[in-house]
């Protein structure tokens, strides 16, 4: 009998999940060091195929810019393994004698890693490591618009896990990705933690599938540029960042805001450096093309050129070296598309009268969209930085630097990472940049200090230092990690 898409695609999943189910118990009783060799050979094999899976990305998508994309995927796999290599995720983390308690980190289990078309060849990568690290089976679901790329780096990365070591459906991916298939993925018993890096109904889903799950949800960081800020410097890093893989890392700058007192100096800049600010009719016109009609980002401007972009919507004045599209916005929310996050070469612009305006506009714009991402501040005046930091509804605070490469850890010391929580505000279980200590569960063991009589009001027992029987610890920890096969 031959079965409909649907119906083939969710027993695979099936199939796929039988596999990590298998995997995870060999992964679970296996070494530090066995987990540590696995993760080394993806971090090899990533850097070896950056440029070719930089290439196959842009090629099926038609999203950003094929040197860029090699920097994510090195990024990945190099700065990402840099990150973690030292990090110890298995068996005992942590001891203290004088309290009597003992850390014990163990794998959560198969984890559905949700990857975007936006990033896909490095989102792979990057899950992946961090997910063998850890100990864990990783199943991933492509977005059906990067389907082949995403496919061809779980294989050249499986290939390369499986000859360290790791056994085989550790990694997969569905071949046949389809709604169905994704629910029947998020849903399934076995399924332990789910990874959502995508759109806004992806991670809703993710987060409604009744597995636990750690989601991003969509970016619309401001760019306030500061009175006592380098101008130069920061438009240079604002567009810098904008333009890197043409504005696809949701880190990245969606507006520039400023005192008024600031404008002249700002947009001189802005024109110096290669954006092209949109007058007040072609500001229309462009806006009529960013979202559709129920309100989401317009696909047709992702990752595109500005060249593209123009000749799509129609504006014929845009010259062919500009690098980013200005457009002034006076609100923020339903009809001003310029205050919501566009995932391409567009900046809304605000000019408001003081700082105290400037914090507020920023807080509604990402309280409108973008809750707990990332906010950006230009300033050479430090105690500005810390109170937009206190005030504004964001994850990340980057100061003085390019935000979509700051955010994730390229341009400051932040954990490297490709999914950046966004906490309660934004809806999101987790703030971090996630990695390897996001994926684990800990035990604590701990010893008895008191006895009943002296919770009742006796004499606190002596804290002195215990000394603890090492060959029973680590009877004890094996006996935990054998209860996971």
């Amino acid at each position: 009998m031959e079965f409909d898409k649907d119906l083939r695609s969710v027993q695979e999943v099936r199939d796929l999940l039988a596999q990590a189910r298998k995997a995870q118990r060999a992964l679970a009783v296996m070494t530090q060091e066995q987990l540590d060799a696995i993760t080394a050979a993806i971090s090899r094999a990533g850097a070896q195929h950056a440029r070719r899976l930089a290439d196959m990305a842009v090629e099926e998508t038609g999203f950003g810019r094929k040197e860029d994309k090699e920097i994510k995927n090195r990024f990945a796999a190099v700065t990402l393994y840099e990150a973690i290599r030292d990090q110890k995720t298995h068996g005992i983390l942590a001891e203290d004698r004088e309290h009597r308690t003992v850390d014990i980190g163990v794998p959560v289990g198969v984890v559905a890693g949700l990857v975007p078309s936006t990033n896909p060849t490095s989102t792979v990568i990057y899950k992946a490591m961090i997910c063998m690290k850890a100990g864990n089976p990783i199943v991933f679901s492509p977005h059906p618009g990067a389907a082949n790329c995403i496919q061809e780096t779980v294989n050249v990365i499986r290939r390369a896990a499986e000859e360290a070591g790791a056994p085989a459906g550790a990694i997969s991916c569905i071949t046949t990705p389809t709604i169905e298939a994704t629910n029947a993925l998020m849903r399934h018993d076995t399924t332990r933690l789910i990874l959502a890096t995508g759109g806004a109904a992806m991670v809703k889903a993710a987060y409604s599938s009744g597995t636990p799950a750690i989601g991003v949800g969509a970016g619309n960081g401001p760019a306030y540029i500061h009175h006592t800020a380098n101008v130069e410097q920061a438009v240079k890093r604002i567009l810098d960042s904008k333009t890197f893989d043409n504005g696809t890392i949701c880190a990245s700058e969606q507006s520039v805001i400023m005192e008024a007192r600031m404008e002249p100096a700002v947009k001189a800049a802005l024109r110096a450096q290669g954006a092209y600010l949109l007058d007040e009719e072609e500001t229309k016109q462009l806006s009529r093309f960013i979202l559709r009609a129920n309100g989401t980002m317009n696909p047709a401007i992702v990752g595109k050129s500005v060249a593209t972009v123009a000749q799509l919507a129609g504006l014929n004045r845009v010259p062919p070296s500009a690098r980013v599209l200005v457009a002034r916005e006076t609100g923020v929310g339903k009809g001003h598309p310029y205050s919501s996050e566009k995932l391409g070469l567009i900046l809304g612009c605000f000019v408001e009268p003081n700082e105290e305006a400037v914090l507020n506009r920023c807080i509604e714009i990402l309280e409108w969209e973008g809750a707990g991402h990332t906010f950006s501040i230009h300033t050479e005046d430090e105690q500005v930085a810390k109170r937009f930091a206190a005030a504004v509804p964001a994850s990340r605070v980057l100061v003085n630097t390019p935000s979509a490469l700051g955010g994730i850890g390229a341009t400051t010391c932040l954990f490297p990472a490709l999914t950046l929580g966004c906490g309660a505000v934004g809806g999101s279980s987790s703030s971090n940049n996630i990695g390897p200590l996001d994926l684990i569960n800990i035990k604590r063991v701990a010893w008895g200090v008191k006895e009943l009589e002296e919770l009742r009001g006796g004499s606190p027992l002596s804290t002195a230092t215990c000394t603890v029987d090492e060959a029973l610890l680590n009877r004890l920890v094996e006996q935990i990690m054998g209860r996971l096969r």
